[in-house]
């Protein structure tokens, strides 16, 4: 669903009007329909969506290698792949709790025998030609054109120089309610937001980068604000339902 050029101005001005400064696109699986002016050289801190540009697909290329099954108790893959968790956890259960990553990312990394920061160049940001994400000291950076490559692949998998770990089964699993009735509905590691949307970090969330994707309606947005936490909850909100209202 291509963005209309009334509804990219409507982005243009609500964004320009509350945080001058953030740094923004909308697109679909063809890529960006409207952005803001950022320039191709800029490197932004995204330490805030690390779960979902590293550890998500890097999970993903393992369920679909066959080395990790969503619903198996993490003890059978060592002792040190359950440290720290109750008894009969699996991957199913972290990945649908918010405090779930750092254990997710333990078993990551055993399983690969290699750090998250490695596995995930190796099997998703390389693959999709994402050459400028990477860690610095410590925390995850990338341009805006590399969210853009992960967004639209996320929308429509496309042949790249191998596996990505972002196949049209594993978003499928990942993207809809695997919470039954209970409350925030999440997905694995995504979280559900209005108008068909999903989302990290949650909706709730008061700070940082977000990034949004709509499936059915064939959109995906990303939102690097400057403001303040308690003036970002608002512009996040609105720019969400700007960016994926019908036209």
């Amino acid at each position: 669903m291509t963005l209309l050029s009334d509804q990219a101005d409507d982005i243009r001005a609500l964004v320009g009007s509350a945080d001058p400064g953030a740094v923004w696109a909308v697109g679909g699986p063809d890529g960006v329909h409207a952005a803001s002016h950022a320039t191709d050289d800029a490197v932004f801190d995204v330490g805030g969506l690390t779960a979902v540009l590293a550890l998500w697909p890097a999970l993903g290329s393992l369920v679909e290698e066959g080395a990790l099954r969503l619903h198996t108790p993490l003890a059978a893959y060592g002792e040190e792949a359950a440290a720290g968790t109750p008894v009969g956890t699996t991957a199913h259960h972290l990945l649908t709790h918010a405090d779930g990553t750092a254990a997710l990312t333990r078993l990551a990394e055993h399983l690969s025998d290699s750090s998250l920061a490695e596995l995930a160049a190796t099997r998703v940001w390389h693959p999709l030609g994402m050459i400028r994400t990477r860690y610095a000291d410590g925390v995850l950076h990338a341009p805006l054109a590399d969210l853009v490559r992960f967004l639209s692949h996320l929308l429509a998998p496309a042949d790249t120089d191998g596996p990505t770990g972002i196949t049209s089964a594993w978003t499928a699993e990942s993207l809809r309610i695997r919470t039954g009735e209970l409350t925030p509905a999440r997905g694995l590691l995504w979280h559900q937001a209005p108008h068909g949307v999903w989302a990290y970090p949650a909706p709730a969330a008061a700070t940082g980068p977000a990034l949004w994707v709509s499936p059915g309606r064939r959109r995906w947005a990303v939102l690097l604000p400057t403001l303040p936490p308690g003036r970002h909850t608002t512009l996040r909100t609105a720019f969400r339902d700007a960016a994926f209202a019908l036209p």
